[in-house]
């Protein structure tokens, strides 16, 4: 049985694998040459003022957007009472189960020049031309971004809401406020930290995106990172590309940490189910438009876009690729049950070893691991093969870069370094449910060590480990940067046949994969929802 002081090396050690990416990025300005200095002078004065411009434009029409549908819709379903509340309360959530990816192909085949929307509008009223605006472009990724990204703002918000605003709206109610007095001065300062903490998390999503700013072809970082390693083949360049962009994402995130500070730090609830507690009743006009607002982001983030897929599936099913829509779904589903079943290995051992020893250093070693969420997926691709280079490059006989590029290993790697924290947070809450005296009694009767985890708290933590392990698949699944650079030779993922289709207008045989991946992803979706309607709102 391993010693406690074994534990302490092998966090360290798997701290070092699951952060070497976002390290050897940051190492990359050591690596500096000539060649290096002049492709960053030629992007400072061509592209990378575009790529700072567009990047920031989006990330500010994407967080203006999630801020008003998600805050809108958390507050409408948690501070009122209107016909049909109890089911858009679940149904608002919907959109977390479609890769914003994925809307953006199901809205280009419908609304594009040569779509049915456009095509119906020119027969029907003898018009010429293009009719509706550009699907492609900064403005229609951001709708794309918003209905795909607001539940994250709604989450947060609707939680913040009914812990916190009901029972104080209605104080404020005895004391002569009219409503929109309540909801300026007592509902929203409420909710304030955990609607930053959302956007916060909507922004992170949206740095990280590579297939909508590809497919729409607009310059964003990510965008960048990808040109300077491909078309200009120099890894140094995209790696310091890949440093601005981590920058970005490293304030999104110490804002993210603050504001869930503040909400801990607010987080005095008021009486669940008392009668202060109780929403407003809505009749009339003012029910119709806590209706309407309830259902907009969902028909726009979820219903619309099935819809639009669904459609080439309904005209011919003959020309769908079903032969080889076996094997991409087994290859997703490889990586994704392999890739869950090491990161909640993984997280389990770094959860123990602090529940075990909750020394500053083990708990600042976890916090590191948990960070990789953070980081795009185009970042973690350059972190990884910059010192496969550099070792390819000193010692080529090992055949590093066969290992890392060729295999499952680099894959399942990348997918370790951005997804482990997700099941480590799920861990770490199972944990926080299992009191401590648990564990002193079962020393008393000589039980310690990995023992104690098998016997004490792995019977307690298995349905934590299947919520991890499901969560880890399914982000797995809908990954595309990482997949598509690293994935093993003929190993092609619903993920990245979806945007190699789509990329050529073959937008009918993508929604097959497309569809698939929206079937996965709600399975977390009714975990969630599952879980909320248990609560008493």
């Amino acid at each position: 049985m391993p010693r406690r002081w074994l534990s302490l090396p092998c966090m360290l050690l798997v701290a070092a694998l699951l952060t070497l990416p976002v390290l050897s990025v940051l190492a990359s300005w050591a690596q500096w040459s000539t060649e290096t200095g002049q492709i960053l002078r030629e992007l400072r004065q061509t592209v990378l003022p575009g790529y700072i411009a567009t990047t920031l434009g989006l990330a500010a029409m994407v967080g203006a957007g999630v801020v008003l549908v998600g805050t809108g819709a958390a507050a409408c379903v948690t501070l009122f009472d209107f016909r049909g509340r109890r089911t858009l309360e679940w149904a608002l959530l919907l959109p977390l189960a479609m890769p914003a990816y994925v809307v953006a192909y199901a809205y280009t085949d419908f609304l594009q020049f040569s779509g049915p929307a456009q095509t119906w509008l020119r027969e029907s009223f003898g018009l010429r031309g293009r009719v509706l605006p550009e699907v492609r472009s900064l403005g229609g990724a951001a709708v794309v971004f918003t209905f795909s990204l607001y539940p994250y703002v709604y989450l947060l918000a609707r939680t913040a809401l009914a812990e916190r605003a009901a029972h104080l709206m209605e104080a404020a109610r005895l004391l002569g406020a009219p409503l929109a007095r309540r909801i300026r001065q007592v509902a929203l300062p409420m909710a304030r930290p955990a609607i930053a903490a959302g956007t916060a998390l909507a922004l992170m999503e949206t740095l990280a995106d590579f297939g909508v700013s590809s497919y729409f072809g607009i310059q964003t970082f990510t965008a960048g990172i990808y040109k300077a390693w491909l078309a200009m083949d120099n890894r140094i360049a995209a790696a310091q590309l890949a440093t601005m962009l981590l920058v970005f994402v490293v304030l999104l995130l110490g804002l993210e940490q603050r504001a869930q500070a503040r909400m801990r730090f607010a987080s005095t609830r008021g009486r669940a189910g008392s009668h202060d507690g109780r929403p407003q009743v809505l009749t009339g006009g003012r029910q119709l438009l806590a209706q309407a607002l309830c259902v907009f982001p969902v028909l726009m983030g979820f219903v619309l876009p099935v819809a639009f897929m669904l459609r080439p599936l309904a005209a011919d099913w003959s020309v769908l690729p079903w032969d080889r829509f076996v094997q991409w779904a087994g290859n997703s589903i490889w990586l994704g049950a392999l890739t869950s079943a090491i990161a909640v290995a993984l997280a389990l051992f770094l959860a123990f070893c602090v529940r075990r020893t909750p020394q500053r250093l083990q708990r600042a070693t976890v916090q590191l691991v948990g960070l990789g969420y953070a980081v795009p997926g185009a970042v973690i691709v350059v972190g990884l093969l910059l010192p496969v280079g550099w070792l390819q490059q000193a010692m080529p006989q090992l055949g590093a870069a066969y290992w890392v590029t060729a295999t499952a290993l680099g894959i399942v790697w990348a997918y370790l370094v951005r997804f482990c924290a997700v099941a480590l947070q799920s861990m770490q809450s199972g944990y926080a449910r299992i009191p401590q005296s648990f564990d002193d009694s079962a020393r008393m009767l000589g039980t310690g060590g990995f023992g104690l985890m098998a016997r004490v708290h792995w019977p307690l933590l298995h349905r934590s480990a299947a919520a991890a392990g499901l969560l880890v698949f399914v982000d797995v699944m809908k990954e595309l940067p990482a997949t598509m650079v690293l994935r093993p030779f003929n190993t092609d993922t619903l993920a990245v046949v979806a945007y190699q289709l789509a990329r050529d207008e073959r937008l009918g045989e993508a929604a097959l994969p497309s569809l698939a991946l929206v079937l996965v992803g709600l399975l977390p979706v009714v975990l969630l929802s599952r879980t909320l309607r248990s609560k008493p709102a």
